[in-house]
């Protein structure tokens, strides 16, 4: 199974076919509009621009489980994310990652890159464990703007914990590109 056997609800309620991005390399992130990291909205897009001729892809999947920070109708994040950071690259309908209502295609990425959020991460890290002591040592995602590098071929290169920022993995992505 690779990210490309899944189809996604896009914000304006319509379907997409992932099998559409063969050959591209997907960053596929979870975002939210009211979090304290909401500012990588800025390196995800500058990526996607300078990226985007060479087959990157960006997909945004905005998810309220994480403190409620993406409380907004899908209407609204477009507007947040058009307004305030000039988003180009897609932002799809809210979904759930974890839980019994997560979407598949994150109960896929999960299992293919499980991540490893460990004190390296700092504050988010201490924050997690007071909140969310259930998800630690566990592969869900644990915040907001978790990321999942994508191969060409659907499959799942890295996982990235939220408190590392897009420029911080730019070189892995550069490497993830079609040929």
């Amino acid at each position: 199974m690779s990210v490309h056997d899944f189809q996604v609800a896009t914000a304006d309620g319509g379907t997409r076919d992932l099998a559409d991005l063969a050959g591209s390399t997907v960053l596929v992130v979870n975002v939210a509009s009211k979090c304290g990291l909401t500012p990588q909205y800025e390196g995800l897009e500058a990526l996607y621009r300078e990226f985007k001729g060479r087959g990157l892809e960006v997909l945004g999947f905005p998810c309220n489980q994480f403190g409620g920070q993406e409380p907004g109708s899908d209407a609204e994040i477009q507007e947040f994310c058009s307004v305030k950071f000039d988003v180009t690259f897609p932002v799809l309908a809210k979904i759930d990652v974890n839980g019994p209502d997560a979407h598949p295609l994150y109960t896929h990425l999960r299992a293919a890159a499980p991540g490893d959020f460990g004190p390296d991460h700092g504050f988010l890290f201490e924050h997690v464990k007071k909140t969310r002591p259930e998800a630690v040592g566990t592969d869900e995602v644990k915040w907001n703007f978790t990321k999942f590098l994508v191969g060409p071929d659907g499959g799942v290169v890295r996982r990235y914990e939220p408190t590392v920022t897009p420029e911080e993995i730019r070189a892995d992505l550069e490497a993830a590109l079609p040929a």
